[in-house]
């Protein structure tokens, strides 16, 4: 690889990464496992919590740190935990990883409980940080998983509730698990988070209608959805955001059914926040 030319050595990595989406799309029953108990999970008022050491912890941060400004979640709701702690997330602690017990600590801080689904990543599957926070979180009641690169043991697939192994095959750079199984984590968590918020109402047809209206573009995404599902102009769209408090949900259920805020907010809540069962399907409006 060493004395491959730049194009070479593009055409390598993207020919290797190709195959990295059919290795998760193998997996795709376990990965709707985990959505279901992510759904269990905040039905019951309890978290999704990721755990994990270097690229695997840092992606597991990243999907949970998404999730506020995309879905208007609380930040408490889907949480990362990277062993080594904040500072890991731009200074490699490599032995970190190996420290079980602070990773059994990181689930007793949190006060885990049996609401609550804990998934481990873990690339190799080895990783004593993950494998100790698992430990303690299913010795404190919660449901676990575990995402790994490598093909599971019997025993491992038995201890969980849900094993996810997209089976990515060895890295273009021997050992470097950023790249493939990188790629792979970050296709899994997408998939489960977001099809967590879309099982749980934070999306109506595919319009992110939960998300934090806190920037200019935002707004006008906010606005452009109430325009475009309303059929209304984007000033009377404005005005609805504003009067809704910023929340595009209410909006659209205030301006379909003419409803003031409050009385909008308790039809929502009446219906989990689901908007389709209060005003129907998105493509059967405007």
């Amino acid at each position: 690889m060493d004395r491959l030319s730049s194009l070479e050595i593009v055409e390598l990595v993207n020919g290797e990464d190709r195959t990295v989406a059919e290795a998760v799309a193998r997996e795709r029953v376990p990965v709707a496992r985990a959505i279901e108990l992510a759904v269990d999970a905040f039905r019951s008022g309890g978290r999704l919590i990721y755990v994990g050491a270097g690229t695997s912890g840092r992606l597991g941060v990243l999907d949970a740190s998404e999730m506020p400004p995309t879905f208007g979640t609380d930040p408490q709701m889907v949480q990362g935990v990277i062993a080594g702690g904040l500072e890991a997330l731009v200074r490699a602690r490599e032995g970190a990883e190996d420290r079980a017990d602070e990773g059994a600590e990181a689930m007793d801080e949190r006060e885990v409980g049996p609401a609550d689904f804990v998934l481990g990543i873990a690339t190799s599957g080895t990783t004593p940080f993950v494998h100790g926070a698992l430990l303690r979180a299913r010795g404190r009641g919660a449901r676990t998983g575990l995402l790994l690169c490598t093909r599971p043991s019997p025993e491992l697939v038995a201890r969980h509730d849900v094993v996810i192994s997209p089976l990515v095959g060895p890295e273009v750079i021997t050992g470097s698990t950023r790249m493939k199984a990188g790629t792979a984590t970050k296709l899994v968590l997408n998939t489960i988070s977001t099809g967590a918020m879309v099982r749980i109402g934070k999306v109506f047809g595919n319009l992110m209608v939960d998300l934090q209206v806190n920037s200019r573009k935002l707004r006008d995404r906010g606005e452009r959805i109430l325009a475009d599902t309303l059929g209304v102009g984007r000033s009377e769209a404005a005005d609805l955001l504003v009067r809704s408090g910023g929340h595009v949900k209410t909006a659209l259920v205030m301006g379909a059914l003419g409803l003031d805020r409050s009385e909008a907010r308790t039809r929502l809540d009446e219906v989990d926040g689901v908007v389709s069962e209060l005003i129907g399907d998105p493509e059967g409006r405007s």
